[in-house]
């Protein structure tokens, strides 16, 4: 069975490679959100089984997202996308309760291998 994923990323071409990468790699995209507010209500509904938050988000950045997510879904999977200056974002992030992260521009293979790792 296919593994359901939600993607909250602000940027429409980010969101857009990121998703044609998980759907060949036989993930279920069920949801995208553009910010963190949206994606915390996307999670609530869906129930996904990981969502991947963009740590740099409008209304809501990933890291309140995920604090939100993760105090009423302790169990929750998040893998956390950011750029290579987001180094302190990152550790704050892990500290919260990310799984894993991914660096963006995005490889492929590492997007998989951080949701791979995190649904083992």
């Amino acid at each position: 069975m296919k593994k359901k994923v939600i993607i909250a990323e602000d940027s429409v071409y980010m969101s857009a490679l990121l998703k044609e990468i998980l759907i060949k790699h036989g993930y279920d995209v069920i949801a995208e959100a553009e910010n963190g507010r949206q994606a915390v209500r996307l999670y609530e509904e869906l129930k996904p089984d990981i969502i991947t938050l963009d740590i740099g988000m409008p209304e809501m950045d990933g890291i309140s997202a995920l604090k939100e997510i993760k105090s009423s879904h302790p169990e929750a999977k998040v893998v956390m996308a950011c750029t290579m200056n987001q180094q302190t974002q990152v550790i704050e992030a892990i500290r919260a309760g990310a799984s894993d992260f991914f660096i963006k521009p995005m490889q492929a293979e590492r997007v998989i291998e951080a949701l791979e790792r995190v649904l083992k």
